[in-house]
């Protein structure tokens, strides 16, 4: 039987997860109480197979009763019930906009006196503890509609037995990726947009990424991180990560990262990890 507990931040996209894993064969439960969840375990286990996945949605709504999550988690896993967190977050500005479109309060509204952005720090303050120990954690701020369920499927589907791998590139003028595992800065290479052939090209185009990998300090970089990226995994995987996360920036995020990110994403691929690759800035003008 497999669980997964739903939470983060409010606004960030935790009902559009619960249709995406209802659509998979996930029994959802919306603003479920986290001292009731062992309980409804307990019923589940007793159905028979007829409930064998189950999907709790647990966030600040529940006021007080939220505070007993992280005890719930502890009292589950110590019963040695198959249990994941995922977690979703957006930024400040983005969850912003989505409660001014929708007209909704958020679930602090009161004790922040209608101040959004207040409520939204308080939000981020209480939930610290259970995004540290999230097994899954996603950034809906940039993500479409289909980029998210794409990205539940990949998670929910694949073989959980071993560790998702998403390799991301973005451009720091855009801003620097948040909740990264591992973030390596290739600005140090020469930059393909003063070529003026190559200047409205990408990563993504044989020659950009040619040119970027003909110089003799990036050919020594990317062997020297695809070596440490190497050693790295079996040891996250030892400690039970589920998910890791490798982003590559560079100014734009149109060359040089698509082109590192490409590359490091072919080897793992070469090694039988699963790979999610995502671009974030590469039609950013």
């Amino acid at each position: 039987m497999q669980f997964v507990i739903i939470t983060g931040m409010s606004g960030s996209g935790k009902s559009s997860a619960v249709n995406v894993l209802e659509d998979i064969g996930y029994y959802c439960v919306d603003n479920m109480p986290p001292e009731l969840i062992p309980k409804f375990a307990n019923i589940c286990s007793q159905s028979d197979g007829k409930i064998d996945k189950v999907a709790f949605v647990v966030d600040i709504r529940g006021g007080d009763l939220f505070l007993k999550l992280q005890d719930t988690v502890k009292q589950l896993q110590g019963e040695g019930v198959s249990l994941k967190i995922l977690f979703l977050d957006s930024s400040d500005d983005v969850i912003v906009r989505r409660y001014k479109e929708t007209r909704r309060k958020h679930p602090l509204d009161e004790v922040s006196y209608g101040n959004i952005r207040k409520a939204i720090e308080t939000e981020r303050e209480i939930l610290r503890p259970i995004k540290a120990q999230a097994d899954f954690y996603i950034d809906t701020s940039r993500s479409s509609t289909a980029q998210f369920k794409e990205r539940l499927y990949s998670i929910f589907l694949g073989n959980n037995e071993f560790m998702h791998i998403d390799v991301q590139s973005f451009g720091f003028k855009f801003g620097a990726m948040s909740e990264c595992d591992l973030v390596f800065d290739v600005r140090c290479l020469p930059n393909p947009f003063y070529v003026p052939e190559l200047k409205n090209k990408t990563g993504l185009d044989k020659d950009v990424y040619d040119y970027v990998l003909s110089f003799d300090e990036a050919k020594v970089l990317l062997g020297k991180l695809t070596d440490l990226i190497d050693y790295l995994i079996p040891l996250y995987e030892k400690e039970g990560k589920s998910q890791l996360v490798i982003a590559f920036g560079c100014t734009g995020g149109k060359h040089r990262s698509v082109t590192f990110a490409e590359a490091v994403a072919e080897h793992l691929r070469k090694q039988g990890h699963r790979i999610r690759i995502t671009h974030r800035d590469i039609n950013n003008q």
